[in-house]
């Protein structure tokens, strides 16, 4: 696990299609997409540029309300996100939160432990649908 407990995964993709392979994954999954947030729109929207970067917002609250239960204040961490963008080398990413890491940040308890596990799987496998062909 990364220290900053940042996951990142290089997408065979445009951000659009990894964008909604992401999208296409969370449905088939029936999770939960509260909000997208097309952050370089934002900054078009003040003449200022950045290269594309979007924000997904997206969860099951079964999965994550354990977490909560154990310790509140990982309800900063939750719903889960995932961060579709592009490099300085026009390269796209998918990059979102280890859930190990969020267990680690809040000190979950052992019985935290089969969701958080759960949780890691999960995107494991959302990522790897969302970047690549196989």
């Amino acid at each position: 696990m990364p220290e900053n407990g940042l996951m990142s995964v290089q997408s065979q993709f445009t951000t659009r299609e990894t964008t909604d392979k992401l999208l296409a994954a969370l449905a088939q999954r029936k999770l939960t997409v509260f909000a997208r947030v097309d952050h370089a729109a934002g900054a078009a929207s003040v003449g200022l540029p950045l290269r594309p970067t979007e924000l997904v917002i997206f969860g099951n609250p079964k999965g994550g309300t354990a977490l909560m239960q154990d310790q509140q204040t990982s309800g900063i961490d939750l719903p889960l996100k995932a961060l579709v963008w592009v490099d300085s080398a026009d390269k796209t990413w998918l990059t979102y939160n280890d859930p190990n890491w969020i267990a680690q940040r809040h000190a979950l308890g052992a019985g935290s432990a089969a969701a958080v596990k759960a949780m890691a799987a999960l995107l494991t496998e959302i990522a790897k649908e969302a970047t690549s062909n196989s």
